[in-house]
């Protein structure tokens, strides 16, 4: 195990892009301000943009630069903790419809990659949530069944079906989702970032905003000037306790990954894994792996940091960079001392419930917001943004009512910060026990 990460402060997907786009240095207006140029927001501006709309959208860094630029490059319609769980929380109605959403979030996100011809090297390969130990066997069979049950396109998929489909050995079982697949994240929002800029959408870049104020006009304060519309949109996910508003209804996580050195032919040809499935595991606190386009593997997650008033972690963490290593180590032990290329960060946007919170504020209301996609957002973001949009424009998206509850915020300090700590502790001792049974199980097996 290397005892030196190599560090990037974004992520291998993505770089500043060779058009930077101005920092707003005067005051404007539009009609509608979107606060934050990820997925969500640049989905919400090219809707709005379509039809017409004057659309400013104001971005802290460049327009990709956070979570849509740094995740692990996972397109799937997973909602929820899980939908055992899912359907205990909200009933047997409200579990289906939240199955169809995130169905149309996958199919939503494939069409707009084909329609706006977007090269993010994207596999409709479909996903695993894969057992590392035969106690998994019992809880997946489980999860299939109630998943097939709401609707959802997923099925079983036994020890011998997954040695069937070359899936590695350290993975004993699995719940195959069979939409969705894995993708360039960076490529992806880049095609996405320049789709708005076609569009015609204004885009200032480097532009953290300061406040959102209510007025019948909405106003969004920067240091170099203000926006003043008709509507504001804020699309801020981990980012948004930065903002004078909605500080409590997401946490930031930092979730840390990984990418190796390109594998040789004959490391893949061993590897096996030809259908590429994306593949999670079935921890607690999941671990990520996939085939990447140019013969790498890229992986990580496992460990998870909250910081004190929802204050964004560090990106730089040696002790998570030793875990998901020893994990990726131990999964895929075939595949010798391959070196691992480099170790980033992003932070993704918790919700208490877990599922995404899109909804309507202010005293005018005229504040608009989608936020909090629990490390789902490559496929969820994007259609919650055109679902924003949408809305503004006088449309109902068909999906929306499935994401319409009574929304919790999390708890103030120093609960919160006390709260997160025990349950990622009881988490990773669950995931810790778990561990030490698949080596106690390989060394039997010597």
């Amino acid at each position: 195990m290397t005892e030196r990460h190599p560090f990037i402060e974004t992520s291998p997907w993505i770089e500043a892009p060779a058009d930077p786009q101005p920092a707003l240095d005067r005051d404007t207006s539009a009609d509608v301000v979107v606060v934050g140029g990820g997925y969500a927001g640049l989905s919400a501006a090219i809707t709005l943009r379509s039809a017409g709309a004057d659309v400013v959208l104001l971005e802290r860094d460049f327009a990709g630069s956070g979570a849509s630029g740094r995740n692990a490059g996972h397109l799937t319609p997973t909602i929820g903790k899980d939908l055992p769980t899912t359907l205990r929380l909200f009933g047997r109605e409200r579990a289906s419809a939240l199955v169809r959403f995130a169905d149309a979030a996958v199919e939503h996100t494939e069409d707009f990659i084909e329609k706006n011809q977007i090269a993010c090297d994207y596999q409709a390969s479909g996903n695993i949530v894969a057992g590392v130990h035969p106690k998994h066997v019992r809880s997946l069979e489980k999860a299939a069944g109630t998943a097939a049950s709401l609707g959802a396109a997923v099925r079983y998929l036994p020890l011998a079906e997954m040695r069937e489909r070359g899936i590695p050995p350290a993975f004993v079982c699995g719940v195959l989702e069979e939409r969705g697949g894995t993708l360039n994240p960076g490529k992806f929002v880049s095609g996405v970032r320049a789709a708005a800029l076609r569009a015609g959408v204004r885009v200032f870049e480097q532009t953290p905003v300061a406040s959102v104020e209510d007025g019948a006009r909405v106003t969004a304060r920067c240091a170099g000037g203000a926006v003043v519309a008709d509507h504001a949109i804020i699309a801020t996910n981990a980012y948004t306790a930065g903002l004078d508003r909605m500080r409590r209804n997401v946490a930031p996580l930092r979730v840390s990954l990984f990418e190796t050195e390109p594998l040789s032919p004959a490391a893949l040809d061993a590897l096996g894994w030809s259908g590429r499935e994306g593949i999670y595991t079935a921890h607690e606190a999941l671990e990520n792996y996939r085939l990447t386009a140019h013969g790498t593997i890229s992986g990580g997650s496992k460990v998870v940091r909250y910081r004190y008033g929802s204050r964004l972690p560090p990106g730089r963490d040696p002790g998570a960079f030793r875990a998901i290593e020893r994990a990726f180590r131990e999964r895929f032990p075939e595949l010798g001392d391959v070196a691992i290329a480099t170790f980033w960060g992003g932070w993704i946007g918790l919700t208490i419930d877990l599922l995404p919170q899109v909804g309507v504020d202010g005293a005018h209301p005229n504040v608009h917001y989608g936020i909090g996609f629990n490390g789902h957002g490559v496929a969820q973001a994007t259609l919650v943004g055109e679902m924003i949009g949408r809305r503004i424009l006088g449309e109902e998206h068909p999906q929306a009512g499935a994401l319409a509850r009574r929304l919790l915020r999390w708890p103030p300090e120093p609960l919160r910060w006390v709260g997160a700590g025990l349950i990622n502790r009881a988490l990773a001792l669950v995931d810790a026990r778990t561990d030490r049974q698949v080596r106690k199980q390989r060394e039997s097996a010597r």
